[in-house]
């Protein structure tokens, strides 16, 4: 009768190499969003935002079946910071334009 290792309590394969996990299939995806609405496009900052809250979520509960939280968490971080500026910038907008309606009517030329 051959005796049979202790269960490994971490999950892992009880013989052979540790093979962390697999990260979040959208980890990269949401990093490259977060990075284009800061830098190129705050459009893309939203998507970054909710895509990125969604996705901690799910590595949160996957109680470490799924890696890339910090990847994600960077992206999602980039996407509130892109989508702060996307609506300061859209404020800016409003007023220079308010402005500028309010100063051509009023000038009289």
């Amino acid at each position: 009768m051959s005796e049979q290792p202790p269960p490994n309590p971490y999950g892992a394969p009880q013989y052979g190499a540790y093979q962390p996990p697999r990260d979040h299939p959208q980890a990269t995806t949401i990093l490259v969003l977060g990075i284009v609405g800061v830098l190129l496009c705050g459009l893309a900052g939203p998507f970054a935002w909710v895509m990125g809250g969604r996705a901690r979520k799910e590595i949160q509960a996957s109680n470490g079946q799924i890696g890339g939280l910090q990847q994600v968490t960077i992206g999602w971080v980039l996407g509130i910071i892109a989508s702060a500026l996307l609506v300061l910038g859209v404020v800016a907008l409003v007023v220079v334009l308010g402005l500028a309606v309010t100063t051509a009517t009023t000038s009289g030329y």
